[in-house]
C-alpha cells in the first residue's frame, strides 16, 4: 500500500498543519513528574515492515509511555498464563474513563478489558505472581520487542505516580475485596507504577510495536512469548480498547490498532504493513493527544491506509 507514497513528505505535511494544536490541550499535570513536560514537543516515527523507517519532530527524544506500556504487560502476561489472563480480565470497551471505578462494582471486581486502570493492575498481579523478579524480567522484554538494551523505568515518574495514586489504590482494594488480586495491595501498586514510568522515544516504541503488527514474525527472542494468534488478538483489544472511552472515536476517525499513553504518547499499527508512533504531551479531555489524535487522522487519510 505505501511503496509507491512520499512518505517522508506526508510526514512533514501532516508535521505543519498540527502545529496550530500544540499549544492546547493539556499536559497531565495530575502527575507532577509529567507537569514538567514541554507541551510543544511533537514526533512521529513511521516503520515499515520492509525496515523503512521515516520521521519528523522530537521522535528520538524518550517520553513516560505510561499506557502504552499496558500492551507489553498483556503480552508478556499471555504469553506466560495463556487463556487463562482473560478469566481474570474481561475483552470488552469499557465506555468510562480510564480510572473508574464504577463497574468494578457492579461487576464484582472483574475489569472490562486490560487497558484500563483497573485491567491493568489485574495483569500486573498476574506478572507479580509468575516471574520470580518481575520488573527485572519486564524491562527486559520490553527491551528485546525494541531490539534494545537501554530502555529502563523513570524513578522519578514512578515516584510521583505514587504519590497521587488514590484512585488506583481503590481499584486494588476492591478488587482484593472480590478476590481478584492475589498478592499485596502495595506490591502491585510499586509495581505498577514503575510500568507505567517506562520511557521511550517515538522510533524506539514504534520498533517494539511493528512485533504486533508482523504478528510476532521472524522475532527470535519474543517468539516464546506469543503466537501469531495470540498476537491478533492483542491487536482486536488495541482497536476496541485501547483509548479508553474515546476507542469508537479513534477507529472512526483513524481506523488503526493502537494505544494511547497520558503521556501524550500514541502507538497504532496497520497489520502486515507498519508501526507509527506519535507524541504530543497537550491531552485532551478523555486523556488522549490532542496532536497526535489528529496527526493519525491525517495520515491514514493521506495514505489511504487503515483496517477498514
Amino acid at each position: 500500500m505505501l511503496k509507491n507514497q512520499d512518505l517522508q513528505a506526508v510526514l512533514e505535511e501532516i508535521n505543519e498543519e498540527v502545529q496550530p494544536l500544540l499549544s492546547e490541550g493539556t499536559v497531565a499535570d495530575y502527575i507532577p513528574e509529567l507537569a514538567k513536560v514541554k507541551q510543544d514537543k511533537f514526533g512521529i516515527h513511521l516503520l515499515t515492515l520492509d525496515d523503512r523507517s521515516y520521521s519528523v519532530g522530537d521522535c528520538d527524544e524518550r517520553f513516560s509511555i505510561q499506557s502504552i506500556s499496558k500492551v507489553f504487560m498483556l503480552a508478556m502476561a499471555v504469553g506466560e498464563c495463556r487463556q487463562n489472563v482473560y478469566d481474570r480480565v474481561n475483552v470488552e470497551p469499557s465506555g468510562d474513563p480510564f480510572n473508574s471505578l464504577v463497574q468494578l462494582e457492579y461487576e464484582q471486581g472483574i475489569p472490562r478489558n486490560p487497558f484500563i486502570n483497573a485491567g491493568a493492575l489485574v495483569i500486573t498481579d498476574i506478572l507479580l505472581s509468575n516471574f520470580p523478579n518481575a520488573r527485572n524480567e519486564f524491562i527486559q522484554y520490553v527491551n528485546s520487542l525494541a531490539g534494545l538494551k537501554s530502555i529502563n523505568y523513570n524513578n522519578a515518574v514512578a515516584a510521583s505516580e505514587k504519590k497521587c495514586g488514590f484512585k488506583n489504590a481503590a481499584m486494588v482494594n476492591l478488587m482484593k475485596s472480590f478476590g481478584n488480586i492475589d498478592n499485596s495491595v502495595e506490591d502491585v501498586l510499586d509495581l505498577y507504577f514503575d510500568f507505567c514510568s517506562v520511557e521511550m522515544s517515538c522510533q524506539e516504541l514504534a520498533k517494539a510495536f511493528r512485533v504486533f503488527a508482523n504478528h510476532g514474525k521472524g522475532l527470535v527472542d519474543t517468539r516464546r512469548y506469543l503466537t501469531e494468534s495470540q498476537y491478533k488478538r492483542i491487536a482486536a483489544i488495541m482497536q476496541t480498547c485501547g483509548f479508553y472511552d474515546e476507542a469508537g472515536e479513534f477507529a472512526f476517525k483513524v481506523g488503526l490498532p493502537g494505544k494511547s499513553g497520558v503521556g501524550g504518547g500514541i502507538a497504532a499499527i496497520l497489520p502486515n504493513e507498519y508501526s507509527v508512533v506519535v507524541w504530543s504531551p497537550g491531552l485532551n479531555e478523555k486523556g488522549n493527544s490532542l496532536a497526535g489524535m489528529k496527526a493519525l487522522e491525517l495520515f491514514t487519510t493521506k495514505t489511504q491506509t487503515s483496517i477498514f
